[in-house]
Order: structure tokens, then sequence, then C-alpha cells
């Protein structure tokens, strides 16, 4: 039997839902709005079923829109880390992958990344970093920099859609 998300999304209120669900893809209530005004139903109450819906949303809403949504994600190890500005759910998954512990050659080798790979993709860095450690992620900022445009932004919304599925299957661990 699928996991169910508790409450479940089909019984909630549709501000519930948004203060819910709103921020599973990061600064981007826009998706969770989407979803609700397609309306909702039990099948929605598995975070895979909504996973994919939410997935779905993001992929036909435009190249202009989508960049934005990638835009909207920090920078790994970058200033909004130093300063405590994530989100709840950003500063969680960083941590979980130690990224508040880098050395100072690390902090060094993330910042200089985050910059190369800013200036030639015009978005951050974009990994799903639970499960990984730093030189895990260092490796495949070191390789994914090397990607041609249209690659990398493909690439980058994949590991979006991997971090708000990892978002809302943690909504179901209890």
């Amino acid at each position: 039997m699928p996991q169910m998300l508790d409450p479940r999304p089909s019984a909630l209120t549709e501000e519930s839902f948004l203060a819910r669900f709103g921020g599973i893809y990061e600064h981007s209530p826009w998706v969770a709005e989407a979803v609700l005004a397609a309306g909702l139903g039990p099948v929605d109450d598995s975070p895979d079923h909504l996973a994919v819906r939410m997935s779905a949303i993001v992929d036909a809403a435009g190249h202009d829109r989508q960049l934005a949504l990638l835009r909207a994600h920090p920078e790994l190890a970058g200033k909004l880390a130093m300063r405590k500005e994530l989100t709840a759910e950003s500063l969680s998954e960083q941590a979980s992958a130690r990224l508040d512990q880098c050395s100072p050659e690390e902090f060094a080798r993330f910042t200089a990344l985050n910059s190369q790979y800013n200036a030639k993709f015009g978005f951050p860095f974009i990994v799903a970093v639970r499960g990984l450690q730093r030189g895990d992620i260092l490796a495949a900022f070191a390789h994914r920099i090397s990607n041609s445009a249209s690659d990398e932004f493909r690439t980058a919304l994949d590991q979006v859609h991997k971090i708000a599925r990892l978002r809302l299957e943690a909504m179901t661990a209890t």
C-alpha cells in the first residue's frame, strides 16, 4: 500500500495546502497553487502522485518560469548559508551534507565554483544533497560545470524535482 501524506492533502483547506506545500519548490508557491487550481483528489494523498503532478507543472511552465525557479535556489555553502538566511528546508538539507562545516579550503572551493557556475549558466548550482558528502558535491560541481547550457538547465531541473520529491517523502516519515 502506498504511503500517504498526513494530514492528507485532499482534506486540507486551500490555505492549509499552500502553507504546507507552497515551499516544496524553493520560493515557488506557484507550483502548489497550480495543483490546487487543477483540483485535488484522494490520489494526491500519495507523495509519489503529488510529486509527479508538481514536476509536470514545472516542466510545462516554460523556460522563463523554470529559470526563475532555478534562480530561487540558494548557492551551496554560499552567502545565504553563511548569514543563516536559508529556508528551513535548505538549511536542513545543506546541514545533512555538512556544508555548514566546510574547512576554509572547501569553502574557498565552493565560493570559486559558485562564481564560475553562476557566470556560465545564470543560476546557482543545484544538487539534491541528501545522502551526499562535501567531496561528492564538489566532484559533481566540477563535472557539471563543463556541461552545455541546455544540458545543465535540464540537469538542474531534474535535481530540483528530486529535491521536491525528497521533501514530500520526508513529510511521510514520522
